[in-house]
């Protein structure tokens, strides 16, 4: 017999059903809740990020292109002392390719070749590079760039700039100087003057590809604008400038010279007028280093601006022309007076050491005039002797060797002079014709200069003032001055100068109507390093004033290793009278009283010469 098992109820079945419907929905509901939420906190961080925040957020992204670019200042120009202008900047822009932009580099090269003047197929490969930053030109027009921003084409940019240009080329290059591819000044004025023709740059906040092409469009924020450099008023006068370098070029053509300087001095107020530093390529000497010179042409096939400015940065020993310090110690110690008679041998021996005048002669009776006029070595060493080794030494300190001259200019040199310290037995003989110390040409000029202006130094100057970007012009103070020599000794050895051009080793620097006061040097060049002299190898150099007895302009002259000839009276002196005669008609200056015509063909021949 079967038995029935119990059955559960039919009501407790339903139950079990109800309790796992309601736990299937409840977790349904849960996830539903879930999800809700869950969308919920996206929706709110959507709208958070694309409502509340968006305007940071987008910042924060844009900063990561923002950059801040400098914009240069409009470089301040360069003008003569009658305003023509000697450099200048130009503005100019810069037509730059990001060529990652660029999908047709053939259309775009046909488009830019007529405005940068650059044909297609050169533009062709540049715009094909694939490196993100390609300069196309560096000197866009102004017309030119305005078409290009317009034209907007893919992958070019146009970046301000400006470029330096001298309207005269290479005219007086050598003080101007130059500057570098960034625009900064490199040498001469354009280094010294920097931070005033350089201005103040700006700054442009822009948005950028990391390559550095500004994005067509970006927004351009000035958080501070540039301020256009000064620009400078020299003291410099181009016609004569040029009138300068052409008469020391050919003169370097001719005597076959390494290299040549030349300088002329307002005498009184110290200004330079005209300042020449030239290299005749055409000429070697392996015995010497060369100078440096810009590759800009004079106008004379081998003859170029040095880079630098040999009439202060080169020291060089001076020869004769330094015999003036001796003889204006020697007078205002009343060691001498122009008419003391003077014993002169044809040479003597100082410690073993012999110095010789540059031509043979018996015992000469000469007065102390006779003994500059026609630069007799020996008669200086006698003067000298009777001056002392202290008096000297004052006399060198006193006209401004181994000083500053106050010019100032970039790399000049101060010279090195002998000392009490360094003192030798043979200095007596030596310094004083123009051995032992190193001076350089315009501490030369600034000695003659200050017998030519009453015995007061004036310091040299370039800069007469300073024009503001408004136009306002800023003149520059005065050149400093201090009492050298009195006013009876100047004009004692004016008149002993006066013979050295009129009968001795200077005639050749007459000037018809005009009383020259001048004196020779015709100095051997050392070997580099070493206590020798080159055989053969002299500087010839000439300095003076005119009119002689009322000056107004001051000059000096100095030829590196001329050959064959290589007198300082045959070399430089034809130099300094043709510059001078130029510029005392051009500045009207009066010619002398009752001068007697010039012997031009002949005078005097001196037995001495004035070779150092």
């Amino acid at each position: 017999m079967t038995r029935d098992l119990p059955r559960r109820p039919a009501t407790a079945r339903t139950a079990v059903a109800a309790r796992a419907g309601g736990l299937s929905r409840r977790r349904l509901r849960l996830i539903r809740g879930v999800v809700l939420v869950g969308v919920g906190v996206l929706v709110f961080q959507l709208v958070n990020l694309q409502v509340v925040r968006a305007a940071h957020f987008g910042q924060l992204s844009s900063n990561q292109l923002l950059q801040d670019v400098t914009v240069p200042a409009l470089r301040g120009s360069i003008y003569d002392r009658n305003a023509q202008i000697l450099a200048m900047s130009i503005p100019t822009s810069m037509a730059v390719a990001d060529d990652f932009l660029i999908k047709d580099p053939a259309g775009e090269a046909a488009a830019l070749s007529p405005l940068l003047h650059i044909s297609a197929a050169k533009l062709v490969p540049k715009l094909e590079e694939q490196n993100g930053y390609v300069m196309l030109s560096s000197n866009v027009s102004v017309v030119s760039a305005a078409i290009l921003s317009k034209d907007q084409l893919p992958g070019i940019s146009v970046i301000a700039s400006s470029v330096r240009s001298n309207p005269d080329g290479s005219l007086a290059a050598t003080v101007l100087g130059g500057v570098d591819n960034a625009g900064l000044g490199s040498a001469g004025l354009e280094y010294q003057y920097q931070q005033l023709l350089g201005g103040q740059s700006g700054t442009e906040r822009v948005l950028e590809t990391p390559y550095g092409v500004s994005l067509p469009t970006g927004r351009v924020v000035v958080l501070r604008r540039p301020i256009a450099g000064e620009s400078l008023e020299l003291t410099l006068d181009a016609p004569l400038q040029y009138v300068t370098e052409q008469a020391l070029g050919q003169e370097l053509i001719a005597s076959h010279g390494l290299s040549g300087t030349a300088i002329v001095l307002d005498t009184a107020t110290g200004q330079i007028l005209s300042m020449s530093s030239l290299v005749n390529t055409t000429e070697h000497d392996s015995t010497l280093v060369a100078p440096q010179s810009w590759p800009t042409s004079t106008g004379i096939t081998g003859i170029q601006d040095a880079m630098n400015n040999l009439g202060v940065t080169q020291t060089y020993e001076p020869g004769s022309v330094f015999k003036i310090v001796p003889f204006s110690a020697a007078l205002l110690d009343h060691a001498i007076t122009p008419s003391t008679q003077l014993s002169v041998p044809y040479q003597v021996v100082i410690a073993g050491h012999v110095f010789h005048d540059a031509e043979q002669h018996g015992l000469e009776s000469l007065s102390a005039t006779q003994v500059l006029e026609y630069s007799s070595n020996i008669g200086t060493y006698e003067i000298t002797r009777a001056l002392g080794e202290s008096g000297l030494l004052a006399g060198v300190a006193r006209l401004g060797f181994g000083q500053p001259t106050g010019l100032n200019f970039p790399g000049e040199s101060q010279g090195l002079v002998a000392t009490a310290q360094s003192f030798s037995e043979t200095d007596i003989a030596a310094l004083p014709i123009g051995q032992v110390d190193a001076v350089t040409p315009l501490q030369v000029l600034d000695a003659y200069n200050t017998i030519a202006n009453g015995g007061l130094f004036v310091a040299p100057s370039l800069v007469r003032a300073t024009i503001g970007a408004d136009g306002t012009m800023t003149k520059v103070p005065a050149s400093a001055t201090r009492r050298a020599l009195p006013v009876s000794i100047t004009s004692e050895l004016t008149k002993m100068l006066i013979r050295v051009v009129q009968g001795g080793t200077g005639i050749k620097a007459e000037i018809p109507g005009y009383a020259i006061a001048g004196k020779t040097g015709t100095a051997q060049i050392p070997y580099p390093g070493r206590a020798q002299y080159i055989g053969g190898a002299y500087n010839a150099s000439f300095v003076g004033f005119a009119p002689a007895q009322h000056p107004v302009l001051s000059m000096i002259v100095v030829i590196e290793r001329p050959t064959p000839d290589i007198f300082g009276g045959d070399i430089a002196a034809p130099v300094f009278a043709r510059v001078m005669n130029y510029a005392l008609h051009r500045y009207g200056v009066p010619a002398t009283p009752g001068l007697i015509a010039p012997k031009t063909n002949g005078g005097t021949v001196s037995l001495f010469q004035d070779v150092t």
